[in-house]
Parts: structure tokens; sequence; C-alpha cells
């Protein structure tokens, strides 16, 4: 993924390791909400990203077509690290934490790693990784990572 190219109102693709083009994310800017929509190659809707406007707490809901919406909401009390957490009915709680903003962080449930965003991998200035581990829901994964990009702006 791309850092900072992304915002409402932006496309730009998700690519493999490989360079493959994997996801697309569609950036729409509407009237109420800013939304972004992930879409897989064959054009179909994996996931929808929007910005709640009346909220405590940074927060963002996930679409998630057939599926309950998920929602990633920055916790009240971060120590050292910045910590989310993602939430919905069909999953257990997922913690998010580390530096959102340097791109090195991990998702974890009940204190195992499940996924990991880190610049390290990569030598293309201004992108980053996304490795997810197996059985996991890639599409919830990366709309949260295209989440957190636009809560850390």
């Amino acid at each position: 993924m791309r850092e900072k190219l992304v915002s409402f109102g932006d496309d730009y693709w998700i690519e493999t390791t490989g360079g493959r083009r994997a996801f697309k994310v569609d950036g729409k800017v509407a009237r109420i909400r800013d939304t972004l929509v992930i879409r897989d190659m064959a054009g179909a809707e994996v996931a929808k990203v929007q910005e709640r406007k009346i909220a405590i707490r940074d927060t963002m809901s996930i679409e998630r077509p057939g599926r309950p919406d998920a929602t990633i909401k920055k916790a009240l009390i971060s120590p050292l690290r910045e910590r989310f957490t993602l939430s919905a009915d069909d999953f257990a709680d997922i913690d998010i934490q580390g530096n959102i903003v340097d791109h090195e962080y991990t998702f974890e449930v009940d204190g195992s790693k499940i996924a990991e965003v880190s610049k390290r991998w990569l030598r293309v200035r201004d992108s980053y990784g996304v490795e997810i581990d197996a059985g996991q829901d890639i599409g919830l994964i990366l709309a949260a990572t295209v989440a957190l990009d636009q809560m850390s702006h």
C-alpha cells in the first residue's frame, strides 16, 4: 500500500508483494460521509470504510457485504503506543497497537498476532506491507488498515 497518497476522493491500488494489483480502493466524497470502497479485481465490493461524523472518539465504520458492520475505535487511554479496537458481532475484538503514523503496528486477538503492518519489508518509497496470517479476513484487515490511514492523518 502507498502512504499519504490516500485520501477521500482518491483512488489507488493495493498490490501483492509481486506487484500484481489485488484490490482497488475507490475514494468517494459524499455530502454526509466520506467513503472508501475496497473492490476485488472483478469489481465486487469487499468492504466500505466510512467516517463517522458524530462520535465521542475517533471512530470509523467498515461495512461488509452480507456480514455485520465492523467498527474501529481509538482507545481512550493510549500509554506509549497508539491503540485501536476493531469489533463486530461475528468475530472476537481485534486489538491494533503500535506506531500507526509510521506504519509499524500489529493486529492481535487475545494477545496472538494475526496481521502486521510494516514499512521495513519494502524498499519502495512511501509504501508499506500488510502481512495477514492464513485464515484471516483479508478484506477486513485491509479495510481497517485503510481506515487507520485516514484516522492518523
